[in-house]
């Protein structure tokens, strides 16, 4: 089998690793790649978003399926583009896909079907925002741009005046260009956060193994919001019980509203949860494996990646048996000093052998943003490396995270030296 992955980041390549250890999987190309996911996979230059690039490279190839992994081509419509030419896909039709590219369609939907998330509101003057802030007069309050935003586009605010400077931002200043033209203001959540990743074909919903994601780019969750400076897997916080109720109250009326709306989601469903003291409610939906979280649940999974995304175009999910290795699995990102904002790139990377890895099978790192030059690799992004570690505990799996990222330098580097504290 012949499988073309879309992407260019940590996520694509764990996505790559996984499709790469199936008995049925010849050859796997990448476009646009980098330079880690060079080491497994053909890589091309056509861009993401480039849908009729993508037709011409997948027919030219002739492979048995793309794999579209980010979300701006998921929302642009890429599947349903590549399913008019006969070409098989594993990801959401643009229709679905809405569901993280329209934070006001996805709020609205959990409101018509009764899922349990944030009170909200929907602004589009800035004015009438301002006077919704102060009559609530409640911190901390969130402000979301409507559309992707590269997971940049959630501001918490913690008075009146960060509020203010958030919806002038989106609203006035148009920060995240048409993404920000609506904006959602909803109340602050409290409890344990909890990433829980599904498969699932519109009929069957298989949770993934659930994880924890820290957003903040400093330790003690400061600083501002990033794509995720790190994950572990699975989170204790999301017990035997929080895992029932999320299955009866979210997971499966999500896939049921969905249905109803004429828009059936096929592929993975991204579900951002919060257990709070009034039980568990959804604080975002994404139409895609989340970065990183991709790179602690796709190691933990034991069955065949290529199985249940042919039983997902099939509609066969049901019939397969998913399983899970048993331990625990920590990632470290490493990141470009200043990111998430004014960032230098063109570092060199020291520690690597000619895969970008290192030389020791107890660690894996993906690349998310590194090109090779020779036999060197180069910094090319904020966040750079995910080095990431699976054990038998999660205090083993994250120390050895860390004894791993000390054999990795480039100047300026920077990460977070708390992931996982909050689950030990």
């Amino acid at each position: 089998m012949k499988i073309l992955v879309v992407g260019s980041g940590g996520r694509e390549h764990a996505i790559i690793r996984s499709l790469s250890q199936s008995k049925r999987v010849e050859k796997i190309y990448c476009t646009p790649g980098n330079g880690g996911i060079s080491a497994l996979a053909e890589c091309f230059d056509v861009k993401a978003t480039d849908i009729e690039g993508m037709k011409k490279l997948a027919k030219q190839l002739a492979v048995d399926y793309v794999f579209v992994a980010p979300d701006d081509p998921l929302a642009m419509g890429m599947v349903d583009e590549l399913n008019k030419d006969g070409i098989k896909t594993f990801g959401p039709r643009a229709n679905a896909a809405i569901i993280e590219s329209s934070k006001v369609f996805s709020k609205a939907l959990m409101k018509k079907y009764g899922i349990p998330t944030a009170d909200y509101e929907i602004f589009e003057s800035y004015e009438k925002a301002i006077e919704y802030i102060k009559a609530k007069n409640s911190y901390p309050i969130v402000i979301k741009a409507d559309g992707l935003a590269l997971g940049k586009g959630v501001i918490i605010a913690n008075d009146f005046e960060e509020a203010q400077q958030a919806v002038n931002s989106m609203l006035n200043e148009r920060k995240f260009g048409d993404s920000s033209k609506k904006i959602v203001i909803e109340e602050f959540l409290s409890g344990p956060e909890v990433t829980v990743l599904a498969f699932t074909d519109g009929e069957s919903v298989v949770p993934m193994v659930s994880s924890m994601d820290h957003k903040r780019a400093y330790d003690d969750d400061k600083g501002l919001n990033t794509g995720g400076m790190g994950t572990i897997a699975p989170n204790p916080f999301y017990t035997k019980e929080v895992e029932k109720e999320a299955l009866e109250k979210i997971f499966i009326p999500t896939i049921n509203a969905m249905n109803k709306e004429g828009r059936t989601f096929r592929g993975c469903l991204y579900f951002g949860l919060m257990i709070t003291p009034q039980g568990v409610k959804v604080i975002e939906y994404n139409a895609r494996f989340g970065d990183p979280e991709a790179q602690v649940v796709l190691p933990m999974l034991k069955t065949d990646l290529v199985e249940i995304m042919e039983a997902i175009w099939k509609k066969r999910l049901k019939d397969i048996d998913v399983q899970w290795h048993d331990g625990a699995c920590a990632c470290v990102v490493l990141a470009s000093g200043g990111y998430p904002e004014k960032y230098q790139t063109g570092k060199e990377i020291v520690g690597f052998n000619s895969d970008g890895q290192l030389d020791d099978s107890s660690s894996y790192v993906y690349h998310a943003g590194t090109v090779k030059e020779g036999n060197k690799y180069l910094t090319n992004g904020g966040r750079v490396l995910g080095v990431t570690c699976r054990a038998s505990t999660l205090s083993e799996s994250v120390e050895a995270a860390y004894r791993a990222c000390e054999r990795i330098k480039f100047e300026k580097m920077h990460f977070r030296k708390d992931i996982g504290k909050k689950a030990l």
